[in-house]
């Protein structure tokens, strides 16, 4: 059994753009940042993108991999398709079918990405968007 003797509940919104349909935004060291200057030790980060058009994932960011990733995306659910929705029921139906959020665990003040983990933003949408994520850090300081 763990006791907590110094729980702390903190959050940051985390306002960036993006800068184009199926774009990338690496937000670890931003995430990294948050926890930090929460001062929380061990315990957990949760991440969420409210929007209805963007995702989260935790992969390598790697040029190459990224790129295999867009045309998973654009097979996943392709922009030029007949869809009742105008102009980006693509995008929704992307964001419906991966993550808007992630947690992490938090251990000695450091978030625990796995060796080339990196926490990215995908921007689902037609054109390039002001988008806002919202960091709580739950845990003991």
């Amino acid at each position: 059994m763990i006791i907590m003797s110094d729980f702390k509940v903190t959050h940051k919104q985390l306002n960036f753009n993006t800068q184009q349909a199926i774009s990338f935004t690496d937000l670890s060291d931003e995430v990294q940042h948050a926890v930090s200057a929460s001062k929380i030790q061990n315990g957990i980060v949760h991440v969420f993108a409210p929007h209805a058009t963007g995702i989260l994932i935790l992969t390598e960011n790697d040029p190459a991999l990224l790129e295999d990733f867009k045309v998973f995306i654009e097979n996943l659910a392709p922009r030029n398709e007949n869809y009742q929705h105008p102009s980006n029921a693509h995008a929704h139906l992307r964001s419906a079918l991966l993550p808007p959020d992630i947690t992490l665990p938090i251990i000695n003040g450091q978030v625990a990405f796995g060796t080339w983990q990196s926490l990215l933003f995908v921007e689902t949408d037609v054109y390039p968007r002001r988008r806002t994520v919202t960091i709580q850090i739950i845990g003991e300081q």
